[in-house]
């Protein structure tokens, strides 16, 4: 497998890790636009090996009674205790 290409995460979508970083990422979206997203599932997982690994995580959040999908993009450094959502986006209806 190619360093850099984006591929299916080996992790289980619903793993805990990823469930964890999915919760992350709504938390962190929450506190940047003052959003009360609630997390709900994690639909699907790409990872990126990059300086660290970059996860792709498709989830659905309700926004105000409504579940919708968004796409996170979550960067990891395991090494260095590191976490950062670098892009959160609404996708569509769930």
């Amino acid at each position: 497998m190619a360093t850099g290409a984006i591929h299916q995460s080996q992790e289980s979508q619903n793993s805990t890790k990823m469930e964890d970083l999915a919760r992350f990422a709504v938390a962190e979206q929450n506190k940047k636009e003052n959003t009360l997203l609630e997390f709900k599932k994690v639909t699907n997982v790409k990872e990126q090996v990059v300086a660290g690994t970059m996860y792709y995580i498709t989830l659905v959040a309700a926004d105000g009674g409504k579940d919708k999908v968004y796409e996170a993009k979550v960067w990891v450094k395991e090494w260095m205790n590191f976490k950062q959502v670098e892009e959160f986006k609404l996708v569509g209806d769930a």
